[in-house]
């Protein structure tokens, strides 16, 4: 049963005493350790980047690295994140502009920010501890919170995904809320 996240009000209160103000660094798109710029994106913002940057899917997304065993000796993952190229996020251009900006993830527009099971997580940025304004603040505990209900939508329609599967002895799949993907 998930966890009752906090009040709209409290979240972003919380939001303006922690303060946060972009500082345009593109750190956070950059890969600190392993797997710290790893972009997770549902699959309906996936279609959502597809139609705006003009690629396919496979040009832009790549399974989440970390599989489980399944029936049969295949191999199954729950997610996509998108591509990176070298030590960023394949969308980083010079100067650190987003290519995607307008259609990226939740998990980038609310960042540094993250619920997880109800607590206000906040991730190393150097932007954190900056001025934010109430209106900001009001805006960004706004966007966690869709975001949250969305990230539990998507657990339970993959949980529903996986328990009609069929993946192919030996094969490696992504079950995500859209159906199995075989690779």
């Amino acid at each position: 049963m998930p966890v009752r996240p906090p009040s709209p009000g409290d979240l972003a209160r919380m939001i303006l005493a922690t303060g946060f103000s972009c500082r345009s660094c593109g750190a956070c798109c950059r890969q600190a350790g392993k797997d710290s710029n790893l972009v997770m994106a549902a699959p309906a913002e996936l279609a959502a980047i597809v139609h705006a940057a003009g690629l396919s899917r496979e040009a832009i997304a790549e399974p989440y690295p970390e599989f489980v065993d399944g029936p049969g000796g295949s191999q199954i993952t729950f997610g996509w994140c998108l591509r990176r190229t070298g030590d960023a996020c394949a969308f980083l251009e010079a100067g650190n502009r987003c290519r995607i900006y307008a259609v990226r993830p939740w998990i980038c527009r609310t960042y540094p920010f993250m619920l997880a099971d109800g607590d206000l997580v906040v991730s190393e940025c150097p932007g954190v501890g900056g001025a934010i304004s109430e209106a900001d603040a009001h805006a960004l505990a706004d966007e966690l919170l869709a975001r949250a209900r969305a990230e539990e939508a998507e657990r339970r329609d993959t949980a529903v995904r996986y328990r009609c599967a069929a993946v192919p002895p030996g094969a490696r799949a992504v079950i995500d809320p859209d159906g199995v993907t075989l690779l």
